[in-house]
């Protein structure tokens, strides 16, 4: 792994700050913590294992890719289509920035941060390999640890929903990815038989 660790471990500790004020607790087994600061230990976690030798830029944005989301809530868009995507492009760029700031403190060039950026953005999917990796990491941690509760809070949607949903989820991955969450990440046992009709496995 070609990079500096000082550097890296600095940028890190400083996106954990950032995410450690994030009013909003998650407990699990037994232990509190600051929910995007758990995600993004959750999405460097599942990085290791489905591509431990990821390189430096990109187990950034997977560490940054939530950072403070808190700080732009769903509510202050209209509750449409188009106010979804309103606000899911203005987090991608606030990300980005927050992000961008943080790796200057750590004494990151630009060009490294911008790729970081990049990926967050979630610009080029499909032709940026990391910004690829970030999606699939993105949604191999949703599959294993958020579609259950991510059930839970919406009863209204019926079996239909349900499996375009999984499609759409489906659809953003890679071979890979796919081939990685049929195979290495623990699918929630009520939800696999939803999960294979959906997806024709």
């Amino acid at each position: 792994m070609n990079f500096c660790q000082q550097r890296f471990d600095c940028a890190v500790a400083l996106f954990d700050a950032a995410n450690a004020q994030d009013p909003n607790l998650e407990s699990v087994d037994g232990d509190t913590t600051p929910k995007e600061l758990f995600y993004s230990i959750r999405m460097s976690e599942m990085l290791l294992r489905f591509a431990p030798e990821a390189g430096e830029a990109i187990r950034l944005a997977v560490r940054a890719q939530h950072i403070q989301r808190w700080k732009i809530p769903r509510s202050d868009f209209p509750r449409t289509t188009f106010g979804y995507k309103q606000w899911r492009s203005r987090l991608y760029k606030f990300h980005a920035e927050t992000a961008g700031q943080l790796m200057r403190k750590a004494g990151y060039d630009e060009e490294v941060i911008e790729r970081v950026g990049n990926s967050i953005a979630k610009l080029g999917i499909k032709v940026n390999p990391e910004a690829q990796m970030l999606e699939d990491v993105a949604n191999l941690v949703f599959l294993e640890h958020y579609l259950t509760g991510f059930v839970a809070q919406h009863p209204e949607y019926d079996e239909a929903k349900w499996s375009n949903i999984l499609q759409k989820t489906w659809k953003k991955m890679s071979p890979q990815g796919r081939a990685f969450a049929l195979s290495k990440i623990r699918l929630p046992e009520s939800l696999t038989p939803l999960i294979t009709k959906s997806l024709g496995q």
